[in-house]
């Protein structure tokens, strides 16, 4: 008895042995191995992507305003480091920075979670510091900066034609791409904007960020005037553009106009994108407003003329709160559920089409396309005059790691997906999932009268930069849709 006791005992242990064998096994050949996993979905992505692309013989002819400036990239943490300015013990969101102190506080604030921000420095001193510090730094970076040529670079990259609306000096015009045509006057010295750059799981102080971004200062008294609105308006009648593109009002965000004055402004810009032919789409690319008023005058005299907006995980609630009657949202959820940002998507799709409706005026929204750092999400109207949904979801996507790696070649080792295995399209009980296919990672499908597309983001893990992404995503998905 005892002996088969022992048998009985061996049995067992080898029978658990080899069900957890077998298990193994089929999870191995069920899922591949992650590296696997990560060159499949590329492939998959870069197969969707070759599905669609542009004419480079007759190139797509685009319009973007407004502004530039010339960035200098630093490491932000190695930057206050550098002034000596510590860690402060109260996080504070500021409207604009007046003082080193304001500045310790509104970058903790941002810098924590994770999220990206832009501030105006109204102390001129303090940004001279910073600018001066910022030269002296080891590996510092120069680059052209601006949303509408930043935009307009990867336009240009990918096959389209470009008048660039915006003031620049002639060492500036000099590395823009020979497709871009520069409308607005020439200036001396370009504004210059400090990109505060850090990896995911940086420290500052008692502070660790959730998420590689930026935190941008400047002190720009050009761009906010919209200066090269009169030059681009006289050359845009003979440009005869696909696509018109507004970009760059984050730099009117609690600037010192007069009274008055950035209400004139904006009239302006409405009645040049009223008087667009209808064949020509329009385009807003939204940006880090905290400005509420700013953002009640887009609300009126720029979201009606566009039919199509582009935004990153914390502009889609911001936008959507005030539409909702309530008040700016400064900080959101900087890693947002699929289902979260669906939901809100067809809210902010309905809402803009329902005052369309109700105005009687402007053109009924339909484009709709957020980026965050996990995926890409778009909404699009079906039968409207955009086309290769999946496509343009595939390059948006794959351009998010193109731009913050640093490369046009996508390398799966420095490379990862947080994009949940299977995702929910809405929050509402009961709601489908979808699983992320490896043969198949953009997932699409028909709701109501538009179609909506989500693709993962190959997230990069050696960040090279991170300002300029969500420009360069939109401007990518847009190309294709054209």
């Amino acid at each position: 008895m005892a002996a088969e006791a022992r048998r009985g005992s061996s049995f067992m242990k080898y029978g658990s042995v080899a069900s957890l064998l077998v298990f193994l096994l089929a999870y191995w050949c069920r899922s591949p191995a992650p590296g696997g996993r990560l060159d499949a979905v590329l492939s998959s992505l870069l197969r969707a992507e070759r599905k669609a692309g542009v004419d480079h013989f007759t190139r797509p002819k685009v319009a973007i305003g407004f502004g530039g400036c010339v960035d200098i990239i630093v490491d932000g943490v190695t930057l206050l480091n550098k002034i000596g300015l510590p860690p402060t013990e109260q996080p504070l969101h500021h409207d604009i920075i007046e003082n080193a102190e304001q500045l310790a506080q509104s970058f903790a604030y941002f810098f924590a979670p994770g999220a990206a921000s832009e501030r105006f420095v109204v102390n001129e001193t303090l940004f001279s510091v910073l600018v001066e510090a910022s030269r002296e730094l080891p590996g510092n970076r120069w680059s052209v900066g601006g949303n509408a040529p930043v935009m307009a670079g990867r336009m240009a990259m990918e096959g389209c034609d470009v008048l660039l609306g915006g003031s620049f000096s002639s060492e500036f015009n000099e590395v823009l791409s020979q497709h871009i045509t520069v409308a607005g006057n020439m200036i001396d010295e370009p504004d210059i904007h400090l990109i505060l750059e850090y990896p995911s799981g940086a420290t500052w102080g008692p502070y660790t960020s959730r998420r590689a971004n930026r935190y941008i200062v400047h002190s720009d008294d050009h761009n906010p005037y919209l200066d090269s609105l009169d030059e681009f308006e006289k050359k845009l009648r003979d440009f005869r553009a696909d696509l018109l593109v507004v970009g760059g009002m984050q730099m009117m965000d609690n600037f010192p106009f007069r009274q008055g004055e950035r209400e004139a402004l904006l009239g302006r810009l409405s009645h040049l994108l009223s008087s667009a032919p209808l064949e020509t789409s329009v385009h807003f690319e939204m940006a880090s407003f905290v400005d509420e008023g700013l953002m009640v005058h887009l609300m009126k005299l720029v979201l009606p003329h566009a039919d199509s907006l582009g935004m990153n995980e914390q502009e889609l609630p911001n936008l959507l709160s005030l539409f909702r009657g309530s008040n700016v949202t400064v900080l959101s959820d900087p890693n947002p559920r699929v289902a979260t940002v669906l939901d809100q998507m067809r809210e902010l799709y309905r809402l803009v089409n329902q005052q369309h409706q109700l105005s009687g005026s402007g053109r009924p929204l339909t484009r709709l396309h957020v980026h965050t750092l996990a995926f890409q999400a778009m909404i699009v109207t079906r039968g409207s005059q955009w086309k290769n949904t999946m496509s343009a979801t595939a390059k948006a996507s794959l351009t998010a790691n193109r731009h913050v790696c640093g490369s046009s070649d996508i390398d799966p080792n420095k490379a990862r997906l947080i994009m949940d295995e299977s995702f929910s399209v809405s929050r509402r009980e009961g709601s489908q999932r979808i699983p992320l296919q490896e043969s198949r990672p953009v997932s699409c499908w028909d709701e109501d009268n538009y179609q909506i597309c989500v693709a993962p983001v190959l997230v990069c893990t050696e960040v090279y930069q991170t300002a300029g992404g969500g420009d360069n995503i939109s401007a990518a998905g847009l190309v294709l849709q054209i």
